[in-house]
């Protein structure tokens, strides 16, 4: 098994900084190390030429002191962000050829701190998994046992930051799809609060829950770039009016005071006992810190898996009726008239698992099913909401796992939607309730595959879950 520490991109700062290397160089390393282990898949698009170019400007505006925030950093995108002039397939055959012709607010805002893009990462398609084996370009395998799923949606960009090809990459997540593969790949995965980030740029997948973070292989890295994505945006209604405060200050490696809450439905039957074990065991380092360890409660718990796969669904027919064949993407040959060719076009584009939620989410909008399906799924996502921000008003932050097992075999779970989903349960209630959540690697189970302890917090309080997710990693690494 692969378990290299990758270099942050604090530490390859210091080497710019000391004239060690340059930016170019790290660059060209950061393409060999894709090229070398090219069979993760971790890619679908990369950007040599263009990486280097931009590498060879970074290095000249460092040597005239006028460099970003994020001058050198090696930056993956997943491949539902738009960058302009580039391909933006979601690793789906019906969008393969599309050319996005501007940029995410996101990307935008990485490149005017001068981070180097160096491409577009592969992924469940349209986002719709937990092991990224659903895109239409194959899967992507986990870079510490190959044998195995990295999570998913974001599966390429957790695996080109765990096997070193970037310091740090783009993520969605909607149910769980940074956090998840973050803790299957032993890196740091963030959520943030829905509205931190802007999702201008973004392909829908389920516009109430999706919400775009950075993977990194330290939270002060992962702290680095959501300053810099984060704020309100014009150009997205749901991106909030909230100022974003300077999240460096609050990683300090003291936790004297914080009082963490343990949710007791998170450490019912079907946690495996590897991780429960894990996980207490950073429940105890926290106490032993000066944390406040609570038992808190989050009761509506058990129906977060069925109330997520109603509103998501819906929400994805919904964002996905528009590709349809007629006016971007791909459109089916020989069709004989408008009816044939939506259906041929949409049936030979999209891949079993969109085409299922598809059903699913058109099913439940359906006259005389709404409102016993979608109308009430919003009522309970209402109470769902409530138990954690009653929890959260005893508690500063939850401590939980972040998935209940650690990564499964490639194809165990692709013929079983429901245990697919299932790998979600601990991750979804974050996005119901729109707060933010960080996954932090916390040890191994007795195969030496990863596991991750998740986080969650207030709304737009992600200084606490860097501060927590900080110091439990300080902890963890003695």
């Amino acid at each position: 098994m692969v378990t290299t520490r990758h270099p942050t991109y604090d530490q390859t700062r210091r080497s710019l900084d000391g004239e060690e290397t340059t930016c170019e160089a790290t660059v060209s390393a950061s393409l060999a190390a894709i090229e070398r282990r090219k069979g993760l898949n971790a890619f679908l698009t990369v950007f040599a030429e263009r990486a280097l170019e931009r590498a060879r400007m970074v290095d000249r505006k460092r040597a005239e002191g006028r460099a970003g925030r994020l001058a050198g950093m090696i930056v993956a995108v997943k491949d539902a962000l738009c960058m302009r002039n580039e391909r933006v397939t979601c690793a789906s055959r019906i969008l393969e050829n599309f050319v996005s012709p501007y940029d995410a607010t996101a990307v935008e805002r990485l490149e005017r701190e001068d981070a180097v893009l160096i491409g577009k990462t592969n992924l469940d398609e349209f986002a719709m998994g937990s092991s990224t084996e659903n895109s239409a370009f194959g899967p992507v395998r986990n870079p510490v046992d190959e044998s195995r799923v990295p999570g998913g949606s974001s599966g390429g960009s957790c695996v080109a930051v765990a096997a070193g090809m970037a310091h740090t990459a783009l993520g969605t997540d909607t149910g769980g799809s940074i956090r998840q593969p973050a803790s299957f790949c032993g890196i740091v995965g963030l959520k943030p609060t829905y509205g931190r980030v802007s999702r201008y740029g973004l392909v829908a997948l389920s516009s109430s829950f999706d919400q775009i973070g950075p993977f990194a292989n330290s939270v002060a890295d992962a702290a680095r770039v959501l300053q810099v994505i984060a704020g309100h945006d014009p150009r997205d209604a749901t991106s909030a009016h909230v100022p974003v405060p300077e999240y460096a200050d609050s990683i300090t490696g003291d936790v004297r005071g914080v009082r963490v809450g343990l949710p007791r439905e998170a450490f019912a039957a079907g946690l495996h006992a590897d991780v429960r074990a894990a996980v207490v065991r950073v429940a105890d380092l926290l106490r032993d810190a000066g944390a406040e360890i609570l038992d808190v409660t989050l009761p509506h718990s058990a129906y977060t898996i069925s109330t997520y796969y109603i509103l998501m669904t819906a929400e994805a027919s919904s964002n996905l009726a528009r590709y349809d064949g007629a006016r971007y993407g791909y459109r089916a040959e020989g069709a004989r008239d408008l009816t044939e060719m939506y259906v041929r076009s949409r049936s030979e584009g999209f891949g079993p698992e969109v085409k299922r939620r598809i059903m699913l989410g058109t099913y439940v909008l359906s006259a005389g099913y709404y409102d016993a399906y979608y109308l009430k799924a919003q009522k309970v996502r209402r109470l769902i909401q409530n138990d954690f921000f009653d929890a959260l008003r005893r508690v500063d932050c939850l401590l939980l796992p972040t998935a209940p097992t650690t990564a499964f075999t490639m194809g165990e779970k692709i013929d079983d939607p429901l245990a697919m989903y299932l790998s979600d349960v601990y991750t979804v209630s974050a996005n119901l309730a729109g707060v933010p959540a960080i996954s932090v690697p916390c040890g191994t189970d007795r195969e030496g595959l990863p596991i991750g302890a998740q986080i969650i917090g207030k709304q737009f309080d992600e200084p606490t879950l860097f501060r927590v997710a900080d110091t439990v990693e300080r902890l963890v690494m003695q």
